[in-house]
């Protein structure tokens, strides 16, 4: 229950909520937090705030406060490498990520969570990379008291597939690059492909550990992935050979080397002529040209799920359509757009 009395009766009261302060452009906080006693020197202060009176709370039973609340929203809500403090700010507790990793969100978990009165929960989009330490979401209860069925039942939701927020950590993989085209394995051209894969690999805490040229002959391609595989490569990335043009054989090569599991094609431009098969459980990621000239393709969007064990099938390249459109902007400035976002 909320009784209210005028700020000039407050003195010596202890406040039952964070009195929150806006000043624009500078400053969005409290000015006061839960459980300070009034004194009679702020009063003015707390008038320039728009407070001319404050709540006293006197909770029944089936009652709980903002507080309270949040705790037991945030314990639900986080799941394996999510961490967070019992130190509500305005009703409101953050999620932090406990090392570096991918973000794992269960977004349908979440929207029934959220569909529930007077309790909210807001995070960053699924498969975001995230390193140790930052912010991945957030929760509260909205009002300042609440019934206490809602936040339970909030709690429930959250618990019922085992974790809504997750931070899955990337493996330390020994990567395979194997470079195709006739042009590069004649040294007609300067290859370009390897450094760049190297770099993407690299960035996510991996190891290229094996790179071979190979002409467009799927039977020589077909050799070097498993002489790759045989010599301890975890994942291949194969570049080139990837289109319709009937020289480009890499498909061939992966279909004749053993891979099952070949799924070609990716809701998401550039890098629509991508593919991805597995082989003995080995990922085999296959590149097209595009990767050359754009800095972000699908493999971005694709390489750091596979370093986190992720399965990925038919099903995550088709719904990849849904954010899969890069803006292809002057300066590209992602992760910090919408690209792959709608995942």
């Amino acid at each position: 229950m909320l009784k209210t009395i005028p700020i000039e009766k407050a003195v010596g009261k202890t406040l039952s909520h964070d009195i929150t302060e806006i000043r624009p452009g500078e400053f969005k906080g409290p000015a006061f937090r839960k459980g300070h006693t009034v004194c009679e020197e702020e009063i003015c202060h707390f008038q320039r705030l728009g407070k001319n009176h404050l709540y006293v709370i006197d909770l029944e039973k089936d009652e709980i406060h903002e507080n309270e609340a949040a705790a037991i929203l945030a314990k639900a809500l986080s799941g394996k490498n999510i961490v967070w403090e019992n130190d509500p700010k305005e009703g409101k507790i953050s999620l932090f990520a406990e090392n570096d990793g991918i973000l794992i969100v269960d977004t349908l978990a979440l929207a029934a969570f959220n569909m529930v009165d007077e309790v909210m929960c807001a995070t960053l989009h699924n498969h975001t990379l995230v390193k140790k330490g930052d912010l991945v979401g957030a929760t509260r209860a909205i009002p300042l008291v609440m019934k206490q069925a809602p936040v339970e039942r909030a709690a429930a939701i959250a618990r019922q597939n085992g974790q809504v927020l997750s931070i899955r950590p990337l493996s330390q993989t020994r990567v395979g690059l194997v470079i195709t085209g006739e042009e590069v394995h004649k040294g007609l051209i300067e290859d370009r492909f390897a450094p760049i894969l190297t770099e993407k690999v690299e960035t996510l805490g991996s190891k290229v550990t094996a790179i071979d040229f190979a002409p467009d002959d799927a039977k020589i391609i077909s050799r070097v992935i498993r002489s790759q595989l045989d010599g301890g490569c975890d994942l291949l990335i194969l570049s080139g050979g990837m289109s319709v043009d009937p020289d480009d054989v890499t498909r061939h090569g992966i279909r004749l080397a053993g891979a099952e599991e070949i799924h070609y094609g990716a809701a998401a431009l550039p890098g629509a002529m991508f593919l991805m098969a597995y082989l003995d459980g080995s990922p085999l990621l296959g590149v097209p040209g595009c990767a050359l000239y754009h800095k972000i393709t699908v493999l971005d969007l694709v390489l750091p799920r596979v370093l986190a064990g992720e399965k990925i099938g038919k099903k995550e390249l088709a719904l990849m359509g849904h954010g899969g459109l890069c803006r292809d902007c002057p300066e590209c400035t992602y992760p910090h757009c919408a690209f792959g976002r709608g995942m």
